[in-house]
């Protein structure tokens, strides 16, 4: 028997013993598309799926009735795919991760991947609505900040700073992460997985925060100072060139960096 996302729309708003009108207001679109949806007319946009699941209570797996853990493996694998081509061929990975939507309609993770090859400004509504859709819909917090932060990034990007920080106070400051504890504190394979992708990170935000901390200088009136800054930079960036590919990972940290490193030298010959 074939799915129906409809049927199970309708089944769900009954259990829950609330009227389309009620779900339509939780949802910002009218009662009219409710009743389409069910009665098999249409069917809802990606970007409402996680808003839809979040509301019945379920994830979204359970609103398609899929197996939880044999779509996760299918999702991980689709993903898989399409990371090689972040940053790269943007297109590409949209592509592979729009088709995976197509087996797997408003998954978290797959949209979640999905902001990430979407260009901005240029379609900067898109971003917008489904990083609102993740922020309002999803049961993970991973998604859900990454969402906030993207968000964040974008309105930067399309000048409007009051919905930046309106953004930004909707992340908890928190002082470590779950990687960092689970290299310190697990064993083996998982220590290691853990220390090998916070190492990642770590270097990310630090390239970031030095180039940050070079902005403030300059405008302070303090090229010295930001100087010092963008040359600690080069150096870690230099110092990273001995390291290797780790096994699952497609770049090095250096790889991710070069155009970021050839940014930081030419504001060094400019100051």
């Amino acid at each position: 028997m074939e799915f129906n996302i409809g049927s199970k729309i309708k089944k769900l708003r009954r259990q829950k013993n609330i009227s389309q009108e009620v779900l339509a207001q939780y949802l910002g679109i009218s009662f009219q598309a409710v009743s389409k949806w069910e009665s098999g007319q249409n069917m809802p946009d990606i970007t409402l799926i996680p808003a839809l699941a979040s509301f019945f209570g379920i994830s979204t797996d359970e609103l398609f009735d899929y197996n939880y853990y044999e779509t996760e493996k299918r999702v991980a694998e689709i993903v898989d795919v399409s990371y090689p081509y972040r940053g790269i061929d943007d297109a590409k990975c949209e592509a592979i991760l729009r088709e995976g939507l197509k087996k797997y309609p408003g998954n978290d993770v797959l949209l979640n991947c999905l902001i990430y090859s979407i260009p901005v400004p240029e379609r900067s509504d898109e971003v917008i609505s489904i990083c609102r859709s993740l922020i309002e819909g999803t049961r993970e917090d991973d998604i859900k900040y990454d969402a906030c932060r993207v968000l964040a990034e974008t309105y930067h990007k399309i000048g409007e700073p009051g919905l930046v920080k309106e953004t930004l106070q909707r992340i908890p400051e928190i002082y470590f992460t779950r990687l960092e504890l689970e290299a310190e504190l697990l064993e083996g394979d998982d220590k290691f997985r853990a220390a090998d992708g916070q190492k990642g990170l770590s270097a990310d935000s630090l390239f970031n925060m030095l180039e940050c901390l070079a902005d403030c200088y300059e405008e302070k009136g303090e090229p010295e100072k930001a100087k010092i800054q963008l040359d600690i930079a080069l150096k870690i960036f230099e110092a990273f060139k001995d390291d290797f590919l780790s096994e699952g990972m497609c770049r090095t940290v250096c790889q991710c960096h070069e155009e970021q490193a050839e940014r930081i030298r030419q504001r060094i010959r400019a100051l």
